[in-house]
């Protein structure tokens, strides 16, 4: 079931003092907030919506429980990690025992084990190289100054998929690198972001060897949803945070600001403002932020992606000796993967639909959707895929305070003109989420990491 922070009664015209004012319950904000509190400071929580969690969202439809939002912890979230142990959280292994299935550009399904894609010995060989390329691209960045990268202002004003196109001919080995970054991580077109987001993207994660490999990036999930550390957080914290509380003014100087939410308002020295830079014009500044604050965020954009959670009598997909596991840069579904429940007798795969695929599907009325979605599946583990118990989308392009998956990205040269700017403070209030993070980026680590760097900024 969805997990709510207690609501606070609105009373007009009240006036409260603190020592800093969070906006946003996300893992950010609650992470910034309980570091604060934990150090002695009066600190008050602000959330939007009537849960916190943000893009992390545990819920329950037709009897399955659903994680709508982020759900893996892979073994380089060392932040993640650390958290999950502080609160008491335990974790299990994603299945992924026997084959997986492949889809090529000549359309035939090949099953196969290992990480490596069943494709013809050429188009293995430049995937290789490309990926060596990518890797030590990768290795030069620091992933929190990507715009200090030796290379940084060549790559940002080439567009990711141009520059694969630069590296080889082999149609099918750049559709299958890009397929790492574009439709599974940025959500994206290869066209709309640069080659120089698509390393940041690799950096964030140790390496792009690290992406291209399921079983190190989706290694683990939470035991009753990854959701709990939010909830978790929010619990400690107790009438600190209020939910159903969307910020609309903050008016600010250099002596602090007065934020002003559900009719009340709050005084403070210092505001943290952890919610996505495409949401942040929801907010009105008086004074208004700094000229290269309004155009930076109008150069990071969020993705598009439906999440698709189908629910099977039993894992079938195992007795045919697969895992689960599917790919194809030629599908609808471009990915999916057993994502049965801890201690669940039912089968649940997810799998994702992103980018142009997403558009498209999006047109169509909801059977039409699940026609297709079906289909997709059915040609990957067989025709038993077509016949669900349950299924459930995902669509965070229509949630009201998020509006987009997973995470923002820059534009093509977004990163070198902007990347300086993004965790700027402007006088009292700081500004940081996931979307920012280096290390862990777009991913519940990084938000942790921010959520700590706002903290030590805000002291």
């Amino acid at each position: 079931m969805t997990e709510h922070a207690e609501h606070t009664e609105h009373t007009e015209h009240t006036e409260h003092t603190v020592d800093v004012v969070v906006v946003g319950a996300g893992v950010t904000g609650l992470t910034a907030a309980t570091e604060l509190t934990d150090r002695g400071l009066d600190v008050v929580v602000l959330e939007a919506r009537d849960r916190v969690g943000g893009r992390l969202w545990t819920d329950t439809h037709d009897d399955v429980m659903l994680e709508l939002g982020g759900q893996w912890v892979s073994p380089d979230q060392t932040a993640l990690l650390a958290t999950l142990d502080r609160l008491g959280l335990d974790t299990f292994e994603r299945y992924r025992s026997g084959a997986g299935v492949y889809i090529g550009r000549d359309g035939v399904r090949r099953e196969f084990t290992g990480a490596d894609f069943p494709v013809a010995d050429r188009t293995a060989a430049e995937v290789d190289r490309i990926t060596d390329l990518l890797d030590g691209l990768a290795a030069a960045m620091d992933p929190d100054r990507p715009w200090e990268h030796p290379q940084a202002h060549e790559l940002d004003r080439i567009t990711f998929g141009a520059w694969l196109a630069e590296q080889t001919d082999d149609v099918e080995a750049r559709d299958n690198v890009a397929l790492y970054i574009g439709p599974a991580m940025l959500t994206k077109p290869v066209h709309a972001f640069s080659a120089l987001s698509a390393v940041l993207m690799a950096a964030s994660a140790g390496s792009f060897s690290h992406l291209v490999d399921a079983d190190f990036i989706l290694d683990k999930r939470v035991v009753g949803g990854l959701q709990q550390v939010p909830v978790r957080l929010a619990a400690a914290l107790g009438d600190r945070v209020h939910t159903d509380s969307a910020v609309d003014l903050v008016e600010w100087s250099d002596d602090g600001a007065v934020v002003h939410a559900a009719g009340r308002t709050w005084r403070a020295r210092r505001v943290v403002v952890a919610v996505p830079p495409t949401l942040v014009s929801r907010i009105r500044f008086l004074p208004n932020l700094p000229p290269v604050h309004l155009q930076w965020r109008q150069h990071q954009s969020f993705g598009i992606v439906i999440k698709l959670h189908v629910t099977y009598a039993t894992p079938f997909w195992r007795d045919a000796g697969l895992s689960g596991t599917a790919f194809s840069p030629y599908e609808v579904v471009h990915e999916c993967y057993d994502n049965t429940n801890h201690g669940d007798a039912r089968g649940t795969l997810v799998g994702f639909v992103s980018d142009e695929n997403a558009d498209e599907l999006l047109l169509l009325d909801a059977a039409e959707r699940r026609e297709r979605v079906l289909g997709s599946l059915a040609r990957f583990l067989g025709p038993e895929a077509a016949h669900p118990v349950a299924y459930y989308e995902s669509r965070w392009s229509f949630e009201e305070w998020t509006a987009g998956a997973y995470a923002t990205s820059f534009d093509v040269g977004g990163l070198t003109r902007y990347g300086p700017f993004v965790r700027q403070p402007v006088g009292p209030i700081e500004f940081g989420t996931s979307d920012v993070a280096g290390l862990g980026f777009q991913h519940v680590d990084g938000a942790i990491r921010v959520g700590r760097d706002l903290a030590d900024r805000v002291r």
